[in-house]
């Protein structure tokens, strides 16, 4: 990888095109989980990679390219999860060509559907988790999303954040305290 990394700080498209590919899913895939909107994930994924091949020569190994990268992400959906909280615009539905759809729908079980009072429930549920998730700050999303939602390590999410693994277990403590008041007799 190191070699690839370098080759392409040396403007090696061929180089900077195997990167891409090699972390593409990834960063759509963390993109996705923490914005919830693919439109909004396409965005991120592509301004990432333009930041990637804009600053690649102030890459220096002091950290993973994945960590780095991962950084660059997580910085890019921070600002957007800023600017969605001052504008209110965060919905559930979103208009699609097929009509609009409810995002949270997604997250229902297959088994709901043969029972509609727990379907009924779920859904319910899914509005309460967004809710509280909008209620947490950007910082406390993306801490709360990045260790629940994509399984890292603290000291990772506190690398990417670029603060450390004690600021983000503090961060993720207060969202936890926040999701578990407002979700209370959920859980």
């Amino acid at each position: 990888m190191d070699s690839l990394i370098r080759a392409a700080q040396r403007g090696d498209q061929d180089a900077f095109e195997q990167l891409v590919r090699a972390h593409d899913q990834s960063v759509l895939r963390l993109a996705m989980n923490l914005l919830r909107s693919p439109e909004d994930a396409r965005d991120v994924y592509q301004e990432a990679f333009l930041r990637v091949y804009r600053n690649l020569d102030s890459f220096r190994f002091d950290c993973s390219f994945h960590t780095w990268l991962y950084r660059i992400v997580t910085n890019i959906c921070l600002d957007r999860l800023r600017k969605r909280k001052v504008r209110k615009e965060e919905s559930a539905v979103v208009e699609t060509s097929d009509g609009p759809i409810d995002r949270m729908e997604v997250f229902e079980e297959e088994s709901a559907h043969a029972n509609p009072e727990r379907a009924v429930w779920n859904r319910e549920l899914n509005e309460r988790i967004e809710s509280a998730l909008q209620d947490l700050t950007p910082r406390e999303r993306m801490v709360f999303e990045l260790r629940h939602y994509q399984g890292l390590r603290l000291r990772n999410i506190g690398e990417m954040l670029g603060t450390t693994e004690e600021a983000a277990k503090n961060c993720l403590f207060r969202a936890t305290q926040k999701m578990r008041a407002v979700l209370g007799d959920c859980v």
